[in-house]
């Protein structure tokens, strides 16, 4: 079985994208693996290693990998990380397969599942998700990641199961619209929602992750969820109108009863209300600045996307066939 490159058969083309941040101790068995899986898929293909300002070996790793396997396995370098989302976008405009697979280096999605996605793709879908069956996260993880699918599923109206998996599938057309939106924040699998015409998922399996640490920390995973919030939809802000004429009534009506309570009881007894007041004055400055930080979320966003600076900066490719 030959790479894309030499066949020149893109229209059933398979490109695979995998973004890397700091997985030295996973590039030798991920580029076998995939190596293995895409040849015996019988379909042209290319894997497209992304890496994301790594600071240990990946790079030189990632260009060891693609001059042993020319045209196979294709090597981006970024000047500095982006993030994950970014890192997809850049292997997304290198890619030329008609399906994209996207998939994480850390292993624990195998990529023996890819076949399972091809499959599933050849039923007409344009995107194809995965839910990880058994998962060897974390208690917090597992956790975490489901509130965001919830959040996520009741946002969106989409019935997805799981967002946080990375292994997915997507057609060409797919690819070609997200690389179209100018939006500097994006989360790849709702973004490609908006535009699929069909989307499903398929189970795979989720193995624990034998070498480095995960990149998401509890701070990643809260601006994860800030960046999930203000990229799918507009809802923050109609709750915060609801709720400032919710607090308005509110206060209103302490203040009609504050008046009673001073006509009927004199002057003393308001008086020695004047913690309670203190207290109720703190929870409403409290959710003034809840309101603030929501608004400052939409209006940082709007700044970076008016700013137009580039998701990315390609620092060099490697491998790339004729």
């Amino acid at each position: 079985m030959t790479a894309v490159s030499e066949k020149g058969n893109w229209s059933s083309g398979v490109s695979v994208v995998i973004p890397v941040f700091n997985e030295e101790d996973n590039l030798e068995e991920l580029v076998s693996r995939c190596l293995k899986i895409c040849d015996g898929t019988e379909k042209p293909f290319e894997i497209i290693l992304v890496d994301d300002g790594s600071t240990d070996r990946s790079p030189e790793k990632i260009i060891e990998a693609a001059r042993l396997n020319k045209g196979k396995v294709i090597g981006i370098l970024l000047n500095r990380n982006y993030g994950q989302h970014s890192a997809l976008m850049a292997g997304f405009a290198e890619s030329r397969g008609e399906i994209v697979v996207t998939l994480d280096a850390d292993l624990q999605n195998p990529p023996e599942e890819i076949p399972e996605l091809l499959h599933k793709m050849e039923e007409g879908f344009d995107v194809v998700g995965s839910v990880r069956t058994n998962r060897a996260d974390s208690l917090f993880r597992k956790a975490s990641s489901s509130m965001i699918n919830i959040a996520v599923r009741k946002s969106t109206g989409v019935m997805m199961h799981d967002y946080g998996c990375m292994l997915r599938a997507y057609r060409r057309h797919i690819v070609e619209a997200m690389l179209n939106c100018r939006e500097r924040i994006t989360f790849i699998p709702i973004l490609a929602n908006t535009f699929a015409g069909s989307a499903t998922e398929v189970e795979v399996s989720h193995e624990k992750r034998c070498h480095g640490d995960s990149k998401y920390s509890l701070w990643k995973l809260i601006n994860l969820q800030f960046d999930l919030l203000t990229s799918m939809t507009t809802f923050p802000l109609r709750l915060l109108s609801v709720l400032g004429v919710i607090i308005s009534l509110l206060g209103m009506g302490f203040g009609v009863f504050l008046l009673l309570m001073r006509l009927i009881y004199g002057p003393q007894w308001a008086a020695e209300g004047v913690f309670t007041l203190f207290a109720i004055l703190f929870i409403f400055i409290g959710a003034q600045f809840i309101g603030m930080g929501l608004l400052g979320e939409y209006i940082g966003r709007i700044h970076q996307n008016v700013r137009g600076n580039p998701r990315y900066f390609v620092d060099r490719v490697v491998g790339k066939g004729i």
